[in-house]
């Protein structure tokens, strides 16, 4: 019997501002000390008084526009109940019925509602990669002999932390994993997070049911701990087959809070899953209510002004612009360093063939100058090279005044000191020969030199020419054109086939 799978995400993303939500302390929970960026305010002690941080609030409003949301005019922060060790306050300040943001869409999935909050605090577990101390994973110098502590960090307590909700509309494990990627392009687009998955900037949970019955909603299961797009599409197909094995056997499927278990790839059971009431949510006392209508720090119109080309947009004109095809367009769109790199580039790149230019900058950015950066360790914020000088580099090629070979030995020279193309060229000595007279002779004594390729390639043997190619380019210390060595090298092998033919 087919099963239909309903969907849906909550997704947590930290916010990149200054400082944290309701407080003055620096929102630097990853670089720094543990539990040095901490106040009263955000460990919750008596009588300290909460501030709203206003540009987390036009950050999730930048991201709820993005996204075609409804902005509240009216909002206001409330008090979510519960105990857990790295919750300072015994609640956290969250939004329930008045969200920031209603409604919208992504990749054709219903958004509900995004609101802001503030995160918790870091727990460290002994023996973890994560703990911040080594020496207490060290043999002997560990307190407990069975390993089993953990400690808190509260440098991340505090830290302002938009929630997103989907509607159940998402129907397998790569639709979700489709749409978090989306979303982490507009929020680094929208330089109001990082969303680093791995460092927990955004974390993503997964509502999972199974239905017999189209558009019934199944028994809701929630699934934590998954923090990379393969794990949220993993742990999505994981369960769906979970869920189906248990129906098929006539068992029923419990609601509840279950994590991913990465090393064995499989769900495990947490505990039994809240509902609203269970959080005891009630108007934040210490806080004032927002409203937009009349909001001095808050001008939504002028927040939609201010929107930048989001991925969809830039994909479709980088493909109508410069000629790329999808997947070129895309391998861009993911990184926007490397599409402005890309475009300032093909802007200075003065040659007459624009479209070949475009395309030449594309593979040495993506294949050449991406290659160098990657076994360098290198990024476009410590890499030497300037949009100009990749253009003109790219238009030597495109002249004929570098070959291929040429090009890629000068971008590496220019990634060490950041120097000129042809300030490089003039100094190693380096020009491509292009005059036909010596190319015609080092050719013929290539021939001369290699009787057996000669004659290999009169029996049909294409590679004997590919080799004689590689020799004339040897013996020219890889100065000759290519193209017109291959033309000589066809002259004078046709040449000799004809005076062989005749005798």
């Amino acid at each position: 019997m087919p099963y239909f799978p309903i969907i849906g995400l909550e997704i947590h993303i930290e916010l990149n501002t200054k400082t944290k939500m309701f407080c003055a302390c620096e929102n630097n929970p990853f670089f720094a000390e543990p539990n040095t960026n901490i106040c009263p305010i955000c460990l919750g002690h008596p009588g300290a008084l909460p501030t709203i941080n206003m540009e987390a609030i036009k950050s999730t409003i930048k991201l709820g526009l993005a996204l075609n949301g409804h902005i509240a005019e009216h909002s206001n922060f409330d008090r979510k109940s519960y105990f857990y060790p790295d919750l300072p306050k015994g609640y956290q300040i969250s939004q329930y019925k008045h969200p920031l943001v209603e409604g919208g869409s992504l990749n054709n999935i219903r958004i509900t509602r995004i609101h802001l909050e503030e995160d918790a605090g870091a727990l460290l577990h002994a023996n973890s990669k994560f703990s911040f101390d080594p020496e207490l994973r060290t043999e002997g110098q560990i307190p407990n002999s069975k390993n089993e502590y953990s400690l808190i960090n509260f440098n991340r307590a505090g830290v302002p932390l938009v929630e997103l909700v989907t509607e159940p509309d998402i129907k397998s494990g790569k639709e979700a994993m489709d749409f978090a990627r989306e979303l982490q392009l507009i929020l680094r687009y929208l330089h109001i997070a990082n969303a680093d998955m791995e460092k927990g900037e955004m974390r993503v949970e997964a509502n999972i049911s199974v239905s017999k019955e189209k558009g019934k909603l199944g028994t809701k299961v929630e699934v934590k701990n998954l923090n990379s797009f393969k794990i949220v599409g993993d742990a999505i197909e994981y369960e769906l087959k979970r869920q189906e094995e248990l129906l098929e056997q006539g068992e029923k499927v419990i609601p509840e809070t279950r994590g991913w278990n990465e090393k064995e790839e499989i769900s495990v059971s947490q505990r039994s899953k809240e509902e609203a009431r269970d959080y005891r949510y009630f108007p934040e006392p210490d806080l004032p209510p927002l409203d937009f209508t009349n909001n001095p720090d808050i001008n939504i119109e002028l927040l939609r002004r201010e929107l930048p080309e989001l991925p969809e947009g830039k994909r479709a004109r980088l493909m109508a612009e410069y000629d790329l095809d999808k997947k070129q367009a895309e391998v861009l769109v993911s990184d926007l360093r490397a599409a402005e790199f890309y475009e300032q580039s093909v802007s200075e790149c003065k040659t007459e063939d624009a479209k070949k230019c475009s395309l030449l900058a594309y593979n040495y950015l993506t294949s050449d100058l991406f290659g160098i950066m990657k076994d360098r360790d290198m990024t476009f914020d410590t890499i030497k090279i300037n949009p100009e000088n990749f253009a003109d580099l790219v238009a030597l090629v495109e002249k004929g005044e570098l070959s291929s070979r040429m090009a890629k030995d000068i971008l590496l020279l220019m990634s060490e000191g950041g120097e000129d193309p042809r300030e490089i060229m003039k100094r190693e000595g380096i020009a491509q020969v292009s005059d036909t007279e010596s190319i015609t002779r080092a050719v013929r004594e290539v021939i001369a030199e290699n009787e057996k390729a000669v004659s290999d390639f009169k029996k049909g043997n294409e590679n004997s020419f590919k080799f004689l190619v590689g020799q004339t380019m040897k013996k020219m210390k890889g100065q000759g054109n290519p193209e017109l060595i291959q033309g000589a090298l066809k002259q004078e092998l046709t040449l000799i086939r004809i005076f062989i033919d005749k005798i």
